[in-house]
């Protein structure tokens, strides 16, 4: 049995300028606060002796590669994005960035989602990717068009109720 796996389809390259602004954050962060404090807690278990027995020393070293994993992936990402700003003209139709408000047909219940670039999804804030199913059977409807989407639950109606490119971020950490 072979250990190959076929590469992993790659993720959009777009981004809104708020979650460019928080990537670009995230790798100063880790890279000038979080990482020289690691390094510092890395050299001071080291110092300790032993270090096959030592706890913290294997603990920190697992954590600074964490790090650097997310640094490097920042690294590379970030110049490959596009950002996204404006609204379209036509703003009654659904491309990336939209607020839309969609209505399950069967069910009758509403639900809000916003499409986002894949580095800044967020389920708790229904923010959704661009590359999910239901954000690319979206793409490109108008004010009360209906379409299908395949979801994991199964294949679903929705209607879309209101679409909106204006947006109060809230400003998270």
């Amino acid at each position: 049995m072979s250990r190959w796996r076929p590469p992993a389809p790659s993720s959009t390259a777009i981004v809104t300028r708020e979650g460019f602004e928080k990537l670009k954050a995230e790798l100063d962060h880790l890279w000038h606060t979080l990482r020289p404090e690691v390094v510092k807690a890395l050299a001071a278990a080291a110092a300790e002796g032993d270090r096959s027995e030592n706890a913290e020393y294997t603990y920190r070293k697992k954590q600074l590669g964490e790090i650097d994993r997310r640094v490097r992936y920042l690294s590379k990402r970030i110049p490959l994005l596009k950002v996204a700003e404006g609204a379209p003209a036509d703003r009654g139709t659904v491309f990336f960035g939209a607020s839309v408000e969609l209505e399950n047909v069967d069910s009758g219940e509403a639900v809000r989602y916003r499409i986002v670039g894949p580095d800044e999804t967020d389920a708790r804030r229904g923010w959704i990717s661009v590359d999910s199913p239901l954000a690319r059977a979206l793409l490109k409807k108008k004010l009360d068009d209906e379409f299908e989407a395949e979801l994991p639950a199964g294949r679903t109606r929705f209607a879309v109720i209101a679409v909106d490119y204006t947006f109060d971020y809230p400003r998270s950490g």
